[in-house]
């Protein structure tokens, strides 16, 4: 029974007999992964810094609209290809040149899990009375747990979290509603660009962060599925649902001030009350952080298989491997967790702003080699072959990379660096921006006059010969 429970597929494609489930699945997976506190925080965030509440909330939407859009072209990928998303990359930085992007992601994976484990180990040890350091402990164990389950469990999970933390948030912004004035807050609008941008770049750098994994949840739906209803379905539900978390942090930051930034949970489960309505809010932060947790852990599974076996040969992972992978992924971040669970707040922002200055490049490339170049078609069995079609290294789209990445540093803005174009954008970081465009622009540029095309449509017509392949 367990061993059936168990999913058998990493990066190998999934053949069509195994495909199922409609695009409205991904909806709820992701309008569940974002009704969650670090959503929360994020939005908070923007207040803290510096925002008004009504040009905070402007700049929230444009950005999760935006960041939003580029994340669900890449969720359209998973029907056509059946592939993680990651394993893509090759096509545009060869067989192994995508390690160096790769290597980015697993860092970003392990980060994503110790901030959300921090806070839902809050819950958790509040929620088991053990303590905010066993609750983190407990919280990794049981995320791994479920990571190693695989597919089906987690968008079981994301439904379930969809109906029950969207209850939760209704009935935390009734009582936060009854205790702000709303009208004071809206009137007190006074727009600075620098803040509205900060406000954008939250949003957007948290739906970009869902970029190099959002085709990993999509890839069994069946290759019929309309690409359409797969980009809408997602953005809809990451935008919907991350935007509904941030308002909520901006309208609690805005009231509470201090007494939310000294602990966030506990000041949102006091929000709603005490006794059995507390029990229950711990559990609904505990289950929201499940939620996107066992998704960091088992797209920071994917990466890793998907970078070891660049160089070691396209083979099937055994379930020992498996839980092997998974428990490096949870260890490491447990242990990040651990040793920053008393500075959250105070990194977590740059963290975010840090982390978009490299997935943006790599999100232009992927989007303009699959979509403009490739036309949506790869020659899949050559995706594992470093001699193949792609080769091992594509030096132009790692030079198109490493350009993206330094266009964006003028304009950067983070506690540890600033870049000398900052100020005079009257302090406003628009590194993302430019860090979407310069290399779109480039890749295309560069692409367009060699393009690595297949023949066919091999992406369907050879999906049973490269799931040979990959065995």
């Amino acid at each position: 029974m367990a061993e059936a429970l168990v999913e058998r597929r990493s990066i190998d494609v999934v053949p069509d007999e195994e495909r199922h489930g409609t695009a409205f699945s991904q909806f709820t997976l992701w309008l569940g992964a974002n009704l969650q506190i670090t959503a929360v925080v994020t939005g908070a965030l923007a207040v803290v810094f510096g925002g008004d509440v009504v040009w905070s909330l402007l700049g929230l939407v444009v950005g999760n609209v935006l960041g939003g859009a580029v994340m669900a072209l890449h969720s359209a990928q998973g029907p056509k290809l059946g592939l993680p998303q990651m394993i893509q990359s090759r096509a545009q930085f060869g067989v192994r040149g995508a390690v160096v992007p790769l290597l980015l992601v697993i860092l970003m994976y392990v980060g994503f899990f110790a901030s959300g484990t921090v806070l839902a180990g809050q819950a958790v040890g509040e929620l088991t009375h053990t303590g905010h350091t066993s609750g983190i402990v407990i919280f990794a164990v049981v995320t791994a747990v479920m990571a190693v389950v695989g597919y089906r469990v987690i968008h079981a999970l994301g439904r379930l979290a969809s109906v029950i933390c969207a209850l939760a948030f209704v009935y935390l912004g009734i009582r936060l509603l009854d205790q702000a004035d709303l009208s004071a807050l809206m009137k007190d609008a006074h727009f600075s660009l620098p803040m509205f941008l900060l406000a954008m770049s939250l949003s957007a750098s948290w739906q970009l962060a869902f970029g190099p994994y959002v085709a990993d949840y999509s890839r069994y739906l069946p290759r019929t599925t309309s690409g359409r209803a797969t980009f809408w379905w997602t953005l809809s539900g990451s935008a919907i649902g991350s935007q509904w978390s941030m308002t909520f942090g901006v309208l609690v930051a805005a009231t509470a001030g201090d007494r939310f930034l000294a602990n966030q949970v506990g000041y949102v489960v006091g929000l709603g009350g005490a006794g059995l309505i507390a029990s229950f809010l711990y559990f609904v932060i505990a289950l929201g952080k499940l939620t996107i947790n066992v998704l960091n852990t088992y797209g920071g599974f994917m990466s890793m298989v998907t970078s070891v076996s660049g160089f070691r040969g396209r083979r099937l992972l055994s379930r020992r491997g498996r839980v092997a992978y998974i428990a490096v992924i949870m260890i490491a971040g447990t242990a990040v967790a651990l040793l920053g669970k008393d500075s959250f707040l105070a990194s977590f922002k740059d963290f975010l702003l840090f982390l978009l200055t490299f997935f943006t490049p790599w999100s232009a490339i992927n989007l303009v080699d699959y979509y403009l170049i490739a036309k949506e078609r790869y020659d899949i069995p050559a995706l594992f072959d470093p001699k193949g079609r792609y080769g091992a290294w594509r030096w132009d789209a790692l030079v198109v990379y490493a350009v993206g990445l330094l266009a964006q540093l003028p304009f950067l803005s983070t506690a540890f660096y600033t870049g000398p174009l900052v100020d005079p954008l009257g302090g406003a970081d628009v590194s993302w921006i430019v860090g979407l465009v310069v290399p779109a622009l480039l890749y295309w540029l560069l692409a367009r006059r060699n393009p690595v095309l297949p023949g066919g449509n091999e992406s369907g017509a050879k999906a049973g010969a490269a799931s040979e392949a990959v065995r």
